[in-house]
């Protein structure tokens, strides 16, 4: 079995080839290691999951390539079963100031993805995110229960369904994009009949992750932390995300890719639920607690088209998957802030 995975030398990318390089699986690794460039930062960690890989596993080849090139993308899809496209533009910020090299990774990139695996008839996962739903999610009442907002509305209890309105929203161009791209996943499955299925992720956190201020949140909080430094706070930290650890996307991916014959353009919201959500308050109590430090905070203003709540609804995924999260919270902001200490102090 041959499987492609496109960003697999990023963070979420290198745990799913590892999953399968594991399980003795051909995996062919499509990064061009342009995250640091993207995001103006991190240049030191770019190539460190690559490496890891690398370093564990014979079957496992790069091709260093963009997912803008056409060609490259199809001859690297040659005879694989499978394609997990996980490379992306992945920060809102970067999108709003450059949303035509935004809109050419996420969506361009992805359509080449998509014929790639049309002409070798491969099943398809494409990691989507959240941010297809825009700011109306600001829309639903909400209450304030002291370190965390939460929902006032009995219908979203259970988090965000996957048929929530994406109409009449700021979504910000990396929402557009991935939403652009999303879309076409689901039209290639029904039009062409291709095996796929849209993961719309939310907060994906674990070891070998380098988050900075636009993007892996949990990370770049969990590292200034460490480091002994200040956090900046865009609102006023009330805000809730559901967070999943990166493990239990991993075996979502799989159960998918077993049940691809049935699914055509499924749509899943991915993440860990109401059992799994904590505010931003929350998160770094929690983490100041397992570093025993605790660091200064500024706010400032709220960003375009934030969320002040966002949870998945995954009753879908639990019910079509035969899957649910098995790593809480706490066991995994654990895990991660203990790679990161050993990471970071060397």
């Amino acid at each position: 079995m041959r499987v492609l995975v496109t960003g697999g030398a990023g963070f979420i990318g290198s745990h799913i080839v590892e999953h399968y390089a594991a399980n003795g699986f051909e995996v062919v690794v499509l990064d061009n290691f342009a995250r640091s460039k993207l995001l103006g930062k991190g240049a030191e960690w770019s190539r460190y999951n690559w490496d890891y890989l690398r370093s564990r596993f014979q079957n496992v080849e790069l091709v260093e390539a963009d997912i803008r090139d056409y060609k490259q993308v199809v001859d690297a899809a040659a005879g694989t079963d499978l394609i997990v496209h996980a490379a992306a533009q992945v920060a809102v910020t970067t999108s709003l100031n450059d949303p035509l090299t935004d809109f050419m990774i996420n969506a361009q990139g992805t359509i080449n993805v998509l014929e790639a695996a049309r002409r070798h008839d491969s099943a398809i996962i494409f990691l989507s995110t959240n941010k297809v739903y825009g700011d109306r999610v600001n829309e639903i009442p909400l209450k304030d229960e002291g370190t965390r907002y939460w929902y006032d509305q009995r219908e979203y209890l259970q988090g965000i369904p996957e048929d929530f309105p994406i109409d009449g929203s700021t979504h910000t161009p990396y929402g557009c994009s991935k939403l652009a791209a999303d879309i076409y996943v689901q039209d290639y499955g029904r039009v062409y009949g291709l095996k796929s299925a849209v993961f719309r992720m939310s907060c994906i956190y674990g070891e070998r992750q380098f988050g900075v201020e636009d993007q892996g949140w949990l990370a770049h909080f969990a590292r200034l932390i460490i480091y002994r430094e200040p956090i900046t706070i865009y609102g006023d930290g009330k805000q809730v995300r559901d967070v999943l650890y990166v493990g239990d996307l991993v075996r979502a991916i799989d159960r998918a890719y077993t049940l691809a014959s049935k699914l055509t353009g499924e749509v899943f919201n991915i993440g860990g639920g109401p059992e799994n959500s904590l505010s931003l308050l929350e998160a770094i109590d929690y983490i100041s607690g397992l570093e025993g430090f605790r660091p200064q905070l500024y706010f400032k203003e709220w960003r375009p088209a934030d969320q002040k709540v966002y949870v998945s609804d995954i009753r879908k995924a639990m019910k079509m998957l035969d899957w649910r999260p098995e790593v809480g919270w706490r066991e995994g902001i654990k895990r991660m802030h203990k790679w990161m200490s050993n990471m970071m102090r060397r």
